[in-house]
């Protein structure tokens, strides 16, 4: 259901000074290191450095590594940060102790609990997802299918609403990302987490575009499995480790296929047998970075205090104003929303289709608003609240209308792609 505030209000008249003003979250923008000049829209696809971080890691390297050394894996307790980082992020997305861990990538961690899923539901033959999901979900689904060689294969949903009448009682899973990375389309958990129970399907949800933008439920959903990165609304750098969730009934019920020396269940007496932990721990795989994973795990200290509710409440009003501002000179310039206006079926980003949307995107980039492209025509505008302001993203909606009036895009600066886009 729908939250009161979780509607239209794109019709309702925000004023940014007020705003910001009024905004219970404005003394986080101090902890974060954000250059000058810069409006900063693209934290739903690397977020910004924390400054503890900084120091965090500074110290690790001097003293735990320079100092320690070897001794560090015991005196700062190395060897269970994946662990620890795992309860830190478990608290944001309404998980339970011991469900979830830091390790690895998002893609192979969907590896890891897809696997788990299929062998658990194994007289059935069909991954059902969509076919605008974010595609290392779906080649990791085709990989999987193909490894296992039974029949297996996946199904894709060309829209949302397709979904329900997908699920029959050959589906073993149902594999979605609960924010749409191009559009922001958030989907449903609760609803179609339970209609897929009804149907005796699994679930995994992928919350790349959830985790730290919104307060979601997974005890209460009762989701099976649950993948997500670090990097972006989490702060916790380049190519941070990503998580990934259990439900307890799950664990223990199946022998991850990824049988690294640290899923073991007593990884330092050396057995020449593997013998999986039954805990969330067998869903690890290697040594964890620790550099990366300290990293990591000061950015989620920085979430110790924060309330979720109003990070939701600023990412509802950031939206609803760029999608105001924007709104008055949009049909003009043929910039077409592709987000849904109805803030309990959005994400925390604002998406664009429009010609030339590359050029146009980089003539921001060069005025200093950071955004991004999604191929073939989607400019895409992150909405991060621990650091963004409403100031900012009414001075962002200004500059764009400069762009697209003056077609200041129209260079050849502009139309050069690189290698990331």
């Amino acid at each position: 259901m729908i939250k009161k505030e979780e509607m239209d209000n794109t019709t309702i008249k925000i004023d940014a000074t007020q705003a910001d003003l009024s905004d219970p979250l404005r003394a986080y923008r101090d902890r974060f290191e954000l250059p000058e000049g810069v409006i900063y829209l693209d934290g739903n696809s690397l977020g910004a450095l924390p400054k503890s971080v900084r120091q965090r890691v500074a110290k690790t390297i001097a003293e735990e590594w320079g100092e320690q050394l070897i001794r560090s894996w015991n005196t700062a307790d190395w060897v269970h940060l994946p662990q620890r980082v795992g309860e830190k992020i478990a608290r944001l997305i309404g998980a339970g102790e011991r469900t979830v861990v830091a390790a690895d990538s998002t893609s192979i961690n969907l590896f890891k609990v897809l696997s788990a899923a299929l062998d658990l539901n194994q007289e059935r033959r069909k991954i059902v997802s969509e076919r605008d999901n974010f595609p290392t979900d779906l080649y990791i689904a085709e990989g999987v299918a193909k490894q296992i060689g039974k029949g297996h294969g996946l199904v894709l949903a060309d829209t949302p609403k397709d979904i329900p009448d997908m699920l029959d009682e050959d589906v073993a899973v149902l594999m979605l990302t609960h924010v749409n990375y191009r559009n922001g389309y958030r989907h449903d958990m609760a609803a179609l987490t339970r209609a897929a129970h009804d149907k005796g399907i699994l679930v995994i949800w992928d919350l790349a575009h959830t985790a730290g933008a919104m307060p979601i439920d997974l005890t209460g959903t009762q989701a099976d499995f649950a993948i997500g990165c670090g990097y972006k609304y989490l702060n916790g750098g380049p190519g941070a480790p990503a998580f990934l969730y259990v439900n307890p009934r799950h664990q223990g019920g199946f022998r991850q296929p990824l049988s690294g020396w640290f899923g073991h269940r007593a990884p330092f007496d050396f057995d020449s047998v593997y013998s999986p932990s039954s805990s969330i721990e067998q869903y690890l795989c290697g040594t964890p970075p620790v550099l990366a994973m300290v990293a990591m795990d000061e950015a989620m200290s920085l979430w110790d205090d924060v309330d979720m509710e109003a990070v939701r409440a600023k990412s509802i009003g950031l939206c609803d104003f760029f999608i105001q501002e924007v709104g008055e000179f949009a049909e003009q310039f043929g910039l077409e929303l592709v987000t849904p206006r109805n803030s309990g079926q959005r994400g925390s980003q604002v998406s664009y289709s429009c010609d030339n949307g590359y050029a146009i995107m980089q003539a921001l980039i060069a005025r200093g608003v950071i955004g991004d492209f999604r191929a073939p025509d989607i400019i895409r505008f992150g909405m991060t609240p621990l650091y963004l302001s409403f100031a900012e993203v009414a001075q962002a909606a200004a500059i764009l209308k400069e762009i697209v009036a003056t077609r200041a895009w129209d260079q050849p600066e502009y139309q050069v792609r690189g290698a990331v886009t």
